[in-house]
């Protein structure tokens, strides 16, 4: 029998199928790499557009924060503005009151009495003056109670000034002002 060796060739083929899974592993990793690279490209191309619209919207909403405070600076003027009005408003509905008053204030004067300073703050009228009696002040405060354009008169001072002539007596009160609707009102 003839003997023939068959060991070259097994190592032959052996080192030719290592060749065939190495240059196999090599393209698959290429391959992978690719993929891989592909996948990196596009995830970064996702990230740098969703920055661009964050930084869009960023963009817009500074713009919108920024309106904002414009209408907020626009409602305090207007809030400043209704308010101005409003005070206009009631001193043009005052004005005439101012008339009616110092009317009633004569009406209410009784004969022997004088009113030597009158000062309002706010709703209400700070009177002095002088009197020849204790009883002119009563039937003053009696008047004015009895006016509809005042209410609530309070006496805080009355004095007896014996330097001037007839024994005056010198006074102080405190009267609120009203309209004559208000006192309807609270008559009502």
């Amino acid at each position: 029998m003839a003997r023939i060796n068959l060991l070259p060739w097994r190592e032959e083929l052996r080192k030719e199928k290592q060749r065939e899974f190495a240059v196999a592993a090599a393209g698959s990793a290429f391959v992978m790499a690719g993929i891989i690279l592909l996948v990196h490209l596009n995830i970064s191309g996702l990230i740098s557009n969703q920055n661009s619209r964050n930084s869009f919207m960023q963009g817009q909403i500074e713009i919108v924060e920024a309106k904002i405070k414009e209408i907020r600076e626009l409602e305090k003027q207007k809030q400043q503005l209704i308010s101005r009005m409003k005070v206009i408003e009631q001193l043009q509905t005052n004005r005439p009151e101012i008339v009616h008053v110092f009317e009633e204030i004569v009406k209410t004067v009784p004969e022997g009495l004088s009113i030597t300073s009158i000062k309002q703050s706010g709703s209400g009228l700070a009177i002095q003056g002088s009197a020849q009696s204790n009883a002119r002040v009563s039937a003053f405060m009696r008047n004015l109670e009895a006016s509809p354009w005042f209410n609530n008169p309070v006496l805080n001072v009355i004095k007896t000034d014996k330097k001037k002539a007839g024994r005056t007596r010198s006074f102080s009160m405190q009267v609120k002002q009203s309209t004559p609707d208000d006192n309807q009102e609270n008559k009502g």
